[in-house]
């Protein structure tokens, strides 16, 4: 009777440690399944908040003027700022007015002119390509945000303490690319944006950290943005002041 008893205790451990064993399995392999799924619903959640929150900014911010100034810099070296008064059009697209003088022309003779009239020429064709490719990320078009959800290209990593999310977007315009939004959920509006992106070849690595503030009636607007052209060693500093509604 003893031995039948210890061995019935023996066995009834064995089905106890291998039920809780099992009971660890199960639970390991639920929370595998649900954590994954929970963490892509919240960055979905984030992105769609995201999404109304730029899409509502844009709406504030076609009712202002503003003037915005861009210094280059090339090689090291620093050439004069130009600026350029800006506003919406009807199609969505910031018209930009030149308010400063057109650059004098080169000087030397006329071989030397036809150089620095090339070059000009190329860096402009350069500039434009840039501006091009950029604006696939400033500001975030609501359509392409709700196809990088769709897709499933977003995650969020929060940032404990200050209030807001960064949500990343990958593969957001470009194969390879990467977009980060700093976004506080609470206030609805975007404080950074980084790109890390290219044009034509990936090594012409373009590089942009953009800041952001707000306006008195809390319209969010593009206060700062830095375009680092590595491959041509260019970086294109761009501010945005004196913002009025349109009329004044």
């Amino acid at each position: 009777m003893h031995r039948t008893a210890s061995n019935s205790r023996h066995i009834t451990d064995i089905r106890f440690r291998g039920n809780k064993a099992g009971a660890v399995v199960l639970v390991a392999a639920f929370l595998a399944s649900v954590l994954p799924a929970t963490a892509q619903s919240d960055a979905q959640d984030k992105a769609a908040a995201l999404k109304q929150a730029v899409a509502a900014n844009q709406q504030k911010l076609r009712q202002y003027q503003w003037t915005e100034t861009t210094q280059l810099n090339l090689n090291g070296s620093d050439k004069p700022p130009s600026q350029s008064s800006c506003q919406y059009g009807p199609d969505g697209k910031v018209i930009k007015t030149p308010m400063s003088p057109p650059p004098p022309p080169p000087s030397g003779g006329r071989f030397k002119q036809r150089i620095v009239e090339k070059k000009t020429g190329e860096m402009q064709d350069y500039m434009g390509q840039v501006k091009t490719l950029l604006a696939l990320y400033v500001p975030p078009d609501p359509n392409q945000i709700q196809q990088a959800i769709q897709a499933g290209k977003v995650s969020v990593n929060p940032s404990p303490g200050t209030g807001t999310t960064n949500i990343v977007f990958t593969n957001y315009a470009l194969p390879g690319d990467k977009m980060t939004v700093t976004f506080n959920s609470e206030a609805h509006k975007i404080s950074a944006l980084n790109v890390n992106t290219y044009l034509d070849n990936p090594k012409d690595v373009v590089t942009l950290a953009v800041s952001f503030s707000s306006l008195a009636d809390g319209t969010n607007f593009v206060q700062q943005s830095i375009l680092n052209a590595t491959a041509k060693k260019l970086i294109v500093t761009t501010t945005s002041t004196n913002y009025q509604p349109l009329g004044q």
